[in-house]
């Protein structure tokens, strides 16, 4: 009986032919199962990759136990983690080093980044993680790096404004296509040195993304866009800041929690004490869509900036 193996199997087969770790040739074979048609025509093929990811499985454990060390596994850091991707030069080290105190490696040559970068930027009293990438090509992925974004919040691809855009957008996104990075994950646009771009060149990038992807102008020499690539990246990772007030003092205005958007009072109860949580009885709450101080019920959804008093039976 034929396979009748589909598209989607094949995108997945390119991707673990691709792979350069065991970590990723994992995942792609997990994913060329997932989308394997289940007949009789593909019985053979199915154990053969069982076997073939059982092996690497082994592998990877017996790596972990050695005390291997994978440079590209950056626990996260902050409210949420942006990693930043792009071909070499296109200005991710200069973003990182002026909006974190991250120690990037600035040059005009390529490859001067060679391991990931993590730094922590604010938007406003919230802290957030970017990290710098070494830089892709068409024939040179750093192995290993694709772990880095397929575990991250925000993907942020950055294209210079002052190359040649139809070509870096090409192998950025071929990349994230190509490695299954796309579906259920978030991305970026940010289209660098603007102020040396020619006419209509951030125009050209937005066609191409085609409104798939939001996208900033910005400027490290002029500054432009820079002030508002924090409150951008905020929004894009889809949390809310929460002030917690104890029963009878005042609000911590200091350091809020931050949680997705469309929380409840219930699921914040969780993230502070997931054991008291049951046995939330009911919140007062200042902030959007509500008088001072009103009392709600556990499935009441928070808004940012809310501050929230949490009462337990």
């Amino acid at each position: 009986m034929p396979a009748n193996l589909t598209p989607a199997y094949f995108k997945a087969e390119q991707w673990y032919r691709s792979a350069t770790t065991p970590e990723e040739k994992i995942l792609a074979i997990e994913e060329m199962l997932a989308v394997m048609p289940k007949h009789k025509g593909t019985d053979k093929l199915k154990a053969d990759l069982r076997q073939k990811l059982s092996a690497l499985r082994e592998g990877e454990e017996k790596r972990r136990k050695s005390g291997g060390v994978d440079i590209f596994h950056i626990p996260r850091g902050g409210a949420g983690q942006v990693v930043l991707l792009g071909m070499p030069n296109c200005g991710k080290s200069s973003i990182v080093g002026l909006l974190t105190d991250a120690k990037v490696h600035i040059a005009d040559f390529p490859f001067a980044t060679h391991a990931p970068v993590p730094g922590m930027m604010k938007f406003e009293d919230v802290p957030i993680e970017i990290v710098d990438m070494p830089p892709i090509t068409a024939e040179i992925v750093s192995p290993g790096q694709v772990g880095t974004y397929r575990n991250c919040d925000l993907i942020a691809i950055v294209i210079d404004l002052s190359a040649d855009i139809e070509e870096q957008w090409k192998v950025c996104l071929d990349f994230l296509e190509t490695r299954n990075l796309l579906p259920g994950k978030k991305a970026v646009c940010i289209c660098t040195k603007s102020d040396t771009a020619a006419d209509g060149a951030t125009d050209k990038v937005k066609q191409l993304c085609d409104n798939r992807f939001e996208t900033i102008a910005v400027s490290v020499d002029t500054g432009e866009g820079l002030g508002e690539l924090p409150a951008m990246l905020f929004k894009l990772l889809g949390i809310i800041r929460i002030y917690a007030k104890p029963p009878g003092k005042k609000p911590d205005m200091n350091e809020p929690f931050t949680i997705p958007a469309g929380s409840t009072v219930l699921d914040l109860a969780r993230v502070i004490h997931r054991e008291l949580a049951e046995k939330l009885k009911h919140a007062r709450i200042w902030g959007t869509n509500v008088y001072e101080g009103q009392s709600v019920q556990r499935n009441h959804v928070l808004n940012d900036k809310d501050i929230v008093e949490l009462h337990f039976s």
